[in-house]
């Protein structure tokens, strides 16, 4: 039997309409918006309009992939939705997506790896899809932080946004597709993002609210200097274990946690060839869904060529890694 290759066929995204800039974040939180573009070269930022929760915008994204596709929702056979801000605990994001969609025959769960969630998930996808030797999958990832934001915490408020990607995950021609995978977990730094309250050891009272623990919390110092120690040899090592040098990958998709980060990372990872995409400086960090809403934009823009070796990365809380390498495929 041939070995099976599986790959993204479509991609989609969606953010809401709200529009926040730098210089109303800077009100907010009492700064100067220079120094906020200075630090995170974030200009822009989407909030979630109140009626709009992640299983909204999940949804948008997933039906501009299925367009994109060319097919409709009952033909998806696993639907899996990466969140840390999921419309409530209970029941999982993926099944409310699951019905907006009638995705009927999908089996559909969630993940929360954070900012490493969709690699993550999109390495779970294709075990399944080759585990039972074909069908279709949307790996989505969406998040709604600004629910969960402090505007006097400068940090969390002018970097994080909302929005939400999806990639259809299927067959694809021998020799392309996804050809390598990175997934670790190198340390344990859990308090680098955080939501403190509205979890079973400090569940939702009047106190946890009192307290802010409902707000996103973020050692911005420390992820940097994580993605900056852990990423390159972790990027450099998945790119030599499936037989390339580093100066063959055409494209970097990374996280973004800030908008110097992915040259940093291609510099230090010696991608001297590749284009590190970036969305920060319009969108801001949106978690696990900043990887795939860059890589649908640049999909999207022609700018994947049939063979171009692309690498995504996704460095989460927790702390994680995830990175995949792919040879692009025009082919269906």
């Amino acid at each position: 039997m041939a070995e099976y290759s599986a790959g993204i066929l479509a991609t989609g995204s969606y953010v809401p309409k709200d529009e926040i800039d730098s210089v109303e974040v800077a009100r907010r939180v009492g700064a100067a918006a220079e120094e906020i573009e200075h630090e995170t070269r974030t200009r822009t930022l989407r909030h979630a309009a109140p009626d709009e929760a992640a299983s909204d915008l999940a949804t948008r994204a997933a039906e501009r992939t299925l367009t994109q596709a060319g097919i409709t929702a009952d033909q998806i056979d696993y639907l899996v939705v990466s969140t840390a801000t999921g419309d409530s605990p209970q029941p999982p994001t993926s099944h409310l997506v699951q019905n907006a969609l009638d995705a009927h025959r999908a089996v559909c769960f969630d993940i929360s790896v954070s900012s490493s969630g969709f690699i993550y998930g999109l390495e779970l996808v294709r075990s399944l899809l080759r585990l039972r030797g074909g069908g279709l999958a949307l790996m989505i990832a969406t998040e709604v932080y600004s629910r969960f934001i402090d505007f006097s915490d400068h940090r969390t408020a002018a970097l994080l946004g909302d929005g939400a990607a999806a990639a259809l995950v299927g067959p694809v021609p021998s020799g392309h597709g996804i050809i390598g995978t990175a997934l670790s977990s190198p340390r344990d730094a859990y308090e680098s993002l955080r939501i403190e309250a509205g979890g079973s050891r400090v569940p939702p009272s009047h106190e946890s609210v009192d307290a802010g623990g409902h707000y996103v919390t973020m050692d911005d110092r420390g992820i940097r200097d994580f993605v900056r120690e852990y990423g390159p040899p972790a990027l450099a090592r998945l790119v030599r274990d499936a037989g390339y040098g580093p100066e063959r990958i055409d494209h970097l998709i990374p996280h973004q946690p800030d908008g110097l980060l992915p040259d940093e990372l291609a510099h230090a990872s010696g991608l001297r060839n590749a284009v590190a995409h970036r969305t920060v400086e319009k969108y801001g960090d949106i978690g696990s869904a900043s990887v795939p809403l860059t890589l649908d934009l640049v999909n999207r823009a022609g700018l994947l060529r049939d063979g171009d070796l692309v690498l995504m990365a996704g460095f989460g809380s927790g702390t994680s890694i995830g990175a995949s390498l792919m040879r692009w495929s025009v082919t269906r």
